[in-house]
């Protein structure tokens, strides 16, 4: 009897630890909250925030300090979707930039906004901060990047690339000099102090689309693939590193532990150690684009974003098999037949940012469940614009065919939902015949 007693409890024991077994780190340590990709993230100095942002319009502050990381904090004030994250020294402050053209400042302390930074034209993809926390700088679309001091909140200087789009930007750590990189493939060194350009200190020759420093050289990631280090003294190459098949949209680096990550659209995340330039960590077959990386205070792991709507971890090793496509289903928006008409064109043009549950589910745009005879911006669970708060406007056949025919911000002036037209008008009534249904 003893005996069975003994075999029955060593069953329960293996099933208890084989379960248990099954919550690996990447699945523990994953962050689960956007309702939409995410585009970049940030680990504060010490270690135990995460900082992310995503094509749902939020930016959400996270607590990695504990075994089960947790959401603290979800921001609703951008208006578009949010390009890059970054954590002020004091890692009580915050920054955010994104489709709107503006920059937030946020205190993620005491979680509010403090500070709207306002000026560009166009997306702002990328920005960076003295290690003094006093100045910041914003690179857009626009062709501009622009100087902020961090104190008084006031604009310094905007500096005017040229007529195409500018991708990164860096400040040297005396405040003295910023580094711009863009579509052109040049990287350009620029006086804060007067706004004028110093030097032209490398010709690419594809577009640059990511810089970072890894000491004081500048890390860059080109659109061929291409991941090298530029010594900005000599305005030579340092360093090639193995390229990615397909553009590289994120890197990370880790000063401390000598340690450089790359990402790309090859759905690659590659991690070197810098003393001797080995490969230590690769894992590949993530569905998407790899475009943010942020490597752990440990330098053991790595939190990244890509299609899905979660900030995923990735316990670095040399020989990797994690199934990154478990769980992860095709996005709607990437479908392109196979649907009937209405069906296809929600699809394709509204599912990155609705939903059709009747909950929260934490996109960039309400849920469309019933939409058809609701008064617009009348759900109390979402922060809409003013425009819409304001409207008198009521959803149905007529006024949907209106807003995807002209536009919202023909129908709603001040809506902070994209341009998105169907020109086609058959295409129109079958999406709205499918919303009708719903």
């Amino acid at each position: 009897m003893k005996a069975l007693i003994s075999l029955i409890i060593a069953f329960l024991l293996l099933g208890q630890f084989q379960s248990t077994g099954a919550d690996t780190p990447e699945h523990t340590r994953q962050l689960n909250g956007h309702g939409g990709p995410v585009n970049c993230v940030s680990i504060s100095p010490d270690g135990k925030q995460v900082i992310s942002g995503s094509l749902d319009y939020t930016v959400m502050l996270w607590d990695i300090d504990k075994s089960r990381p947790k959401s603290t904090k979800r921001f609703l004030e951008h208006r578009g979707a949010v390009s890059d994250v970054r954590f002020l020294p004091s890692g009580t402050e915050a920054v955010s930039s994104g489709d709107d053209g503006t920059v937030y400042l946020w205190d993620v302390k005491a979680h509010k906004l403090l500070h709207r930074f306002v000026g560009h034209q166009a997306k702002v993809v990328s920005m960076d901060i003295t290690p003094d926390g006093r100045m910041l700088a914003s690179a857009s679309w626009d062709g501009t990047v622009r100087l902020w001091d961090l104190s008084s909140r006031n604009a310094l200087h905007e500096i005017k690339i040229h007529e195409q789009t500018v991708h990164s930007v860096l400040l040297s750590a005396d405040g003295k000099t910023a580094y711009s990189g863009g579509y052109d493939g040049k990287i350009r060194s620029w006086d804060t102090h007067t706004g004028d350009l110093i030097n032209v200190i490398h010709e690419h020759g594809w577009p640059i689309n990511i810089m970072r420093w890894f000491s004081n050289q500048i890390l860059f990631g080109t659109s061929n693939g291409d991941v090298q280090l530029l010594n900005v003294e000599s305005a030579s190459i340092s360093k090639i590193l193995i390229p990615h098949q397909k553009p590289v949209l994120g890197l990370a680096v880790s000063d401390k532990h000598g340690l450089i990550a790359s990402g790309g659209i090859d759905g690659v995340i590659r991690v070197w150690d810098t003393q001797d330039w080995s490969v230590i960590g690769e894992t590949e077959g993530i569905p998407g684009p790899v475009w943010a990386l942020a490597l752990t205070a440990d330098g053991k792991g790595i939190y990244f974003g890509s299609l899905d709507d979660d900030v995923k971890y990735w316990e670095i090793s040399a020989s990797d098999d994690t199934n990154w496509s478990k769980g992860h289903k095709q996005r709607r928006f990437q479908v392109k037949a196979g649907l009937p008409p209405g069906e296809l064109q929600f699809a394709r043009k509204c599912s990155v940012c609705h939903s059709l549950n009747p909950g929260v589910t934490n996109r960039a745009g309400p849920t469309l469940y019933r939409i058809i005879g609701r008064k617009a911006g009348s759900l109390p669970e979402y922060p809409y614009s003013m425009g819409l708060i304001q409207s008198d406007l009521v959803w149905n056949e007529e006024t949907l065919d209106e807003l995807f025919a002209k536009g919202p911000n023909h129908v709603v002036p001040g809506s902070k939902m994209p341009l998105q037209k169907i020109p086609n008008a058959e295409k129109r009534a079958a999406l709205i015949d499918f919303l009708i249904n719903q």
